[in-house]
């Protein structure tokens, strides 16, 4: 009822803007004075345009825009609608036989007349109903300086104009072009360089970024000024929205590490994956680990049957199971407690569910634990555990086996990286011996927030207050989001063809101690602050990861972020000697492990076999590098 009544009142000024403007123009052209013997013209002429403008504006759609949010495209149906009024008019003007003659000059004056009146009326009321909205903001909210002012920029400030939690006191930008003109009529105050200045001229301590398109060491550049300048630092979730006009002023966030890591967004053949997954039955393994538990997620984005997630953690697989209750009901989810190593519960699960894919992604990762008195159970869990997944999955005919694996497995020093090669050897010995099932390998970098990883870690720290410990100057790593990593498994899933071991595309290495710096930066603080102490290399790490051994080599695959390694072939006899070293009783010493890998593993060399380590104290940059240096 409204909306009937809205368009009704639009069509009586649309129709009132005709009469308005066909009077003001026989006064125009007469100098304001009522002209003797036009009445009969006038009528004639206002009558046909009524009738005109009346068929011309439905057909133009003028009753479909929102006049609170009228813009180009509502422009575009006033001049469609004006346009055939001038149509009809020059139609009349040709066909008047009349004395006198209706004035050919309203061919000219009419439809501007007509065009100031809507359009302008339209603008007006946009104007009026803004200010009466949002009016009483503008001397309200934070004062915020605004980075980018490009397209993103545009559309930031114009969302931000009606919050009341901000106000935009200018903007800066690297174009030079830009500086000294006007955004939606904020002043480009300068370069990202000026930050400093702009917000001590302004008296702001907020900085929001809107540069959808810019280079992570843009980014990183723009954000350690306005830290360094005393400014928080704020982003909006998913920055692409911000060209599409789709803005969330309440989903403003700080600047978070990730933002600063210069990572594209990954895009995977949806399609191809969709008919790998739709309707099936499939199995994750560490299902409510950090990359299982994602894992599980995307997952359920391509309709699967069912999810079956197997999990040794009570805590772990109860708050998946949670998760989708609350966010994914309609998914059906199998929870299943259980040990990969543990033949019989493996063999009842099979039976039962029947998966059609496996994603094996259940391992003990953490390097320094694996290292020290845990060796044996890291070879337990990685391969043993690996390999009777694996097995099964063949036996009752998956159709793909995936096994998540790491570059710590590429010319391994310690324990978890040989193990997770040793895993891989399997899994090729596996496929090598045929069968229906497709069997392939993941390898990756870290990922960013996963449990028991660097950044949880300097968080917890930062929070006490400090001191952020790393363990070198020069350490590097890989890294790459959750969400990035479980796509791209996804993807390399549907590619293979069985028994290749894909590596993903992780970037450019990150130093260490300047990702401890940024998240200092981040929260507020600086160096003096929270001071970063490095405190020496621990068990098995290396200074350096790798993603290809040296032996091996790669070729491309239709993906611009994964490839193929082509790595030595595995014995002749490998798994039946293999499942003998497993079945060993135990306990197997850490020394003894260490030398059933350097038999299994060539490549793997122990750091007792690398140069002598020493701790390094705080400031102490003259350290040789050791540990696996590319």
């Amino acid at each position: 009822m409204k909306n009937t009544i809205r368009s009704v009142l639009i069509f009586l000024f649309d129709l009132l803007a005709v009469v308005v403007a066909w009077l003001g123009g026989f006064l125009i052209r007469f100098n304001f004075e009522w002209p003797e013997g036009y009445e009969q013209q006038w009528l004639l002429g206002l009558g046909v345009l009524l009738v005109t403008q009346a068929v011309a504006c439905r057909w133009a759609g003028l009753y479909r825009g929102m006049w609170v949010f009228a813009s180009l495209p509502d422009l575009k149906r006033v001049l469609k609608a004006v346009g055939i009024s001038v149509a009809a008019l020059v139609a009349l003007v040709a066909l008047d036989r009349g004395n006198p003659l209706i004035p050919r000059s309203l061919i000219l004056v009419y439809p501007i007349l007509l065009l100031v009146l809507m359009g302008g009326g339209r603008a007006a009321w946009r104007m009026w109903k803004e200010h009466h909205l949002y009016g009483g903001l503008i001397a309200q909210g934070k004062p915020v300086v605004v980075v980018g002012a490009g397209s993103g920029g545009l559309m930031l400030v114009r969302a931000l104009e009606r919050s009341p939690d901000w106000r935009v006191v200018a903007l800066v930008d690297d174009d030079r072009s830009k500086w000294g003109l006007e955004l939606c009529g904020h002043p480009v105050a300068g370069g990202v360089e000026d930050i400093a200045n702009v917000l001590a001229d302004h008296r702001a301590k907020h900085v929001i970024l809107a540069m959808p398109s810019a280079a992570s060491d843009v980014l990183r550049r723009a954000t350690d000024l306005a830290v360094r300048a005393g400014a928080h630092v704020f982003t909006v979730p998913g920055l692409e929205d911000l060209m599409n006009g789709r803005v969330a002023i309440n989903s403003m966030r700080p600047v978070a590490i990730e933002d600063l890591l210069g990572r594209a967004p990954v895009r995977i053949d949806s399609a191809h994956v969709q008919a790998m997954l739709a309707a099936k039955t499939v199995m994750v393994t560490g299902a409510g680990g950090s990359i299982g538990s994602e894992l599980c997620r995307q997952l359920a984005r391509f309709a699967p049957q069912r999810l079956v997630l197997f999990e040794a953690s009570e805590f772990a697989l109860y708050t998946i199971e949670q998760w989708f209750s609350l966010h994914r009901p309609e998914i059906e989810i199998v929870c299943l407690a259980g040990d990969v190593k543990d033949s019989a519960r493996l063999a009842e699960v099979f039976t039962a569910w029947r998966p059609h894919a496996v994603f094996h992604a259940a391992a003990y990762k953490h390097v320094p634990l694996m290292e020290v008195r845990n060796a044996w159970q890291a070879v337990r869990n990685n391969v043993l555990g690996t390999l009777r997944v694996a097995e099964h999955a063949q036996r009752y005919g998956a159709e793909r086996f995936v096994l998540i694996s790491t570059d710590k497995a590429v010319n391994p020093t310690n324990v978890m990286g040989a193990t997770k090669r040793l895993a891989e050897m399997a899994c090729e010995a596996l496929h090598s011996r045929g069968g229906s099932t497709q069997i392939e390998m993941v390898r990756f970098g870290n990922v960013l927030g996963s449990t028991g990883s660097v950044i949880p870690k300097f968080q917890e720290q930062i929070a006490r207050g400090g001191p952020v410990t790393v363990t070198h100057p020069d350490i590097n790593r890989y890294f790459m989001s959750i969400p990035e990593a479980a796509q791209l498994v996804l993807q390399a899933a549907a590619m293979g063809q069985g028994g290749e071991v894909f590596v993903l595309d992780m970037g450019e290495p990150v130093k260490i101690a300047d990702l401890a710096r940024n998240m200092i930066r981040l929260s507020g603080y600086t160096e003096d602050d929270i001071r970063i102490e490095f405190t020496g290399l621990r068990p098995g790490e290396k200074l350096y990861e790798e993603l290809l051994a040296d032996s091996e080599v790669t070729r491309e695959t239709p993906h611009p972020k994964l490839r193929i390694a082509r790595s030595r072939p595995v014995a002749t006899g490998f798994l039946a000697e293999l499942n003998a070293w497993l079945a060993q009783a135990g306990p197997v010493s850490d020394d003894e492990v260490r030398r059933g890998l350097l038999r299994w593993v060539p490549e793997y060399v122990p750091m007792s076999g690398r140069p002598a380590l020493r701790v390094v104290e705080p400031g102490d940059r003259s350290v040789v590098r050791v540990g696996g240096a590319a």
